[in-house]
């Protein structure tokens, strides 16, 4: 008999300690169903409507105009994966599904669904094993290289997830020195946007493609610093980034380049920086091991099915930025959000 063998009989014997399951698996394989139920939960709006009391299967079906069966089932599945709560067959919010799901919150962020499960992002897992083989993603043209549709819904739809890390960047600056300030791949905007927003003497340039752009010069208008806030179309890789910026801003866009490239345009914005300008890049940063904290260890699959990059570690910034120029690095984790900010100074 092999060890295999000899292991799962020892499994199947009562009072026994529990040995190797093929559980895991199953859930693993399953997993998709994870994201399908979410999805539709949001689309569903369940969340605002236990929010607002109806916490029953009756009451729920009633109020989301669903079947009783199909409300039960995707509830208690909602339970299982950590989503809701259930005592005496009344559902309820978890703390993070209060704060992040229910529609009527500050802080709701139900729409990055609409980035993080659309087609075009999960396009580049339907056959990941290819990709390992390539080291490349299915597509000829990455999604992440080009002037496409889907940074406009990113700019849109992930602006809630980065709301916080945007006001812990800005904690790191001056909030009354005089600043002229470039972000970088822009986006919502919310970077800069919250820099100016907590120092009046600061400008900000903002860069990215010219349809994304539209996003962030209307959040810089309802966030009243538009007078303070111009705007730089075109590719990182190729629009001229000007001169005399005392802040080069990099937030989370170095992970989808290969090194070389990355090297290439960290050495272009230190041209960019005035006398003792600073860069600041904000990223997932794993630690040196590649498996821990979680979520920006696991950021690598996503860079690995969709375009060149990859979830960099402290280490592998700080040798990037100081192939380019940079020095006197500094490292602030950004929490309570998953992020790292990576300070250095023009030398």
């Amino acid at each position: 008999m092999n060890t295999a063998q000899t292991e799962l009989q020892k499994a199947a014997v009562p009072g026994e300690q529990k040995g190797p399951s093929p559980e895991k698996l199953f859930e693993t394989l399953n997993a998709f169903q994870q994201t399908a139920a979410l999805k539709a939960a949001i689309e569903l709006d369940l969340f605002t409507a236990i929010g607002e009391g109806a916490n029953t299967v009756s009451s729920l079906a009633k109020k989301i105009n669903g079947s009783e069966r199909g409300v039960r089932i995707i509830c208690d599945y909602l339970v299982i994966i950590g989503f809701l709560t259930k005592r005496d067959n009344r559902y309820g919010l978890t703390a993070d599904s209060a704060v992040f799901l229910d529609r009527k919150s500050a802080a709701y962020a139900g729409s990055m669904k609409n980035f993080l499960a659309s087609p075009v992002v999960m396009a580049g897992f339907t056959d990941l094993a290819t990709v390992v083989r390539s080291g490349r993603p299915l597509a000829d043209q990455a999604f992440s290289g080009a002037e496409h549709p889907i940074w406009i819904e990113f700019a849109r739809s992930m602006a809630p997830f980065i709301h916080r890390a945007a006001q812990e960047t800005a904690k790191l600056l001056s909030r009354e020195s005089e600043m002229k300030v470039l972000d970088v791949a822009a986006g919502h905007g919310l970077f800069g946007i919250t820099i100016a927003q907590q120092n009046p003497k600061t400008r900000i340039v903002a860069l990215d493609f010219p349809s994304v752009l539209t996003v962030a010069d209307e959040n810089s208008r309802l966030s009243g610093i538009a007078d303070r806030y111009s705007l730089l179309p075109g590719n990182a890789l190729e629009v001229d980034l000007g001169t005399g910026f005392d802040v080069v801003l990099i937030p989370n866009l170095l992970h989808i380049w290969d090194r070389e490239t990355v090297e290439l345009f960290l050495k272009k914005a230190y041209r960019a920086l005035g006398h003792e300008g600073r860069v600041i890049v904000v990223e997932f940063a794993p630690n040196e091991d590649r498996v821990s904290p979680r979520t920006p260890a696991m950021f690598a699959l996503i860079m690995l099915g969709n375009n060149y990059g990859d979830a960099y570690t402290v280490a592998e910034h700080r040798a990037m930025l100081n192939s380019a120029g940079f020095s006197n690095f500094q490292v602030h984790s950004l929490l309570p959000t998953p992020f790292t900010a990576i300070v250095a100074s023009k030398e």
